[in-house]
């Protein structure tokens, strides 16, 4: 890429996963960019072609000097550039174009799905340091590795419906791939919930004693929405250097399908069987030979045992001003 510079500095660098949005952001690209020319300024612009290249681009974008890197694409997307932000030690400031199914970060901080809007919400906005969470766990292959997030950190019902999702083909008849995706996951939540299953894990919270726990969906957070709009934290800030820990119990496979809209509005903290509690360090194991896997911003990379930590102030942001 040319060193181009604006105001003595290079061009900010948009990193596009086209195959974002159930690849829409592919089409959509050359309508995005015009407004976020327009309505933001110049910048350079970078393709993903594979999982993980998000990191990489990050990491290479430190290398070149960029203190400006904007990720165009969904919380997965969003999730890479960051780790390659916070992996390369670099400091640089993260911007947010929406273009993804969930958006879940995106409703934390205040963005407008709408990329015009966005555009000048990146052009007027603040910068602020927000916390990330940093969990440590185990891959597919058995070997311990760490991984940052921005969003929630999870395991239970909302990792078994990501995987269901991402194997379901029966849905492939549908001629739009978002709306296949949305249609997947709603058909992949009512089946997870209608063979649900409680799993007993062994919990330490900072300095508590480890004790037992019951759950169907432990979720370790730090911002306030996961699964494409679900308010699972709405006490969650992004800077208060705590997380948010969740866990709904042991719930009947009729009172989850009755309350499912208290997801979304934040009021299922109300029911009996759901606990919430702050945390800065949180570790994990299953109570048996079991395995569980993890979902971390919407990706499924490993299981448990896992260690989830605070990180407080670790990430420079552009958010809307209010």
């Amino acid at each position: 890429m040319t060193k181009n510079s604006q105001n003595g500095a290079q061009l900010p660098l948009v990193i596009v996963n086209p195959k974002s949005a159930g690849g829409a952001t592919k089409g959509d690209w050359a309508a995005k960019a015009s407004d976020l020319r327009a309505h933001f300024g110049a910048f350079q612009v970078a393709f993903t072609k594979q999982q993980g290249d998000g990191n990489l681009l990050a990491k290479r974008a430190a290398e070149q000097g960029r203190n400006f890197v904007i990720a165009c694409g969904g919380d997965g997307t969003i999730n890479e550039v960051a780790n390659g932000i916070l992996e390369s030690g670099a400091d640089i400031e993260l911007g947010i174009l929406p273009s993804g199914t969930g958006g879940d970060f995106r409703r934390t901080l205040g963005f407008s799905n709408e990329p015009r809007e966005a555009a000048k919400q990146l052009r007027n906005g603040e910068t602020k340091m927000i916390d990330v969470g940093k969990v440590t766990f185990f891959n597919h292959e058995g070997e311990q590795t760490s991984r940052y997030f921005l969003n929630v950190a999870s395991f239970g019902l909302s990792a078994s419906i990501i995987e269901n999702v991402k194997t379901k083909t029966s849905l492939n008849w549908l001629p739009n791939n978002l709306l296949r995706g949305k249609a997947s996951f709603a058909l992949s939540t009512l089946q997870e919930v209608i063979a649900l299953d409680t799993k007993t894990v062994r919990v330490k919270m900072d300095d508590a004693e480890e004790k037992s726990l019951n759950t169907i969906n432990f979720c370790v957070c730090n911002s306030r929405f996961f699964g494409g709009g679900m308010k699972i934290a709405p006490d969650a800030k992004i800077n208060d250097g705590f997380f948010d820990v969740v866990n709904i119990g042991d719930i009947k496979t009729a009172k989850i399908l009755l309350n499912a809209y208290t997801l979304y509005q934040g009021s299922h903290l109300n029911l009996k069987e759901v606990k919430a509690t702050l945390a800065k360090k949180i570790e994990v194991k299953a109570a048996n030979n079991q395995e569980i896997h993890l979902e971390i911003d919407g990706e499924l990379p490993g299981k448990l045992p896992a260690t989830f930590e605070i990180v407080p102030n670790a990430l420079k942001v552009r958010v809307p001003k209010n």
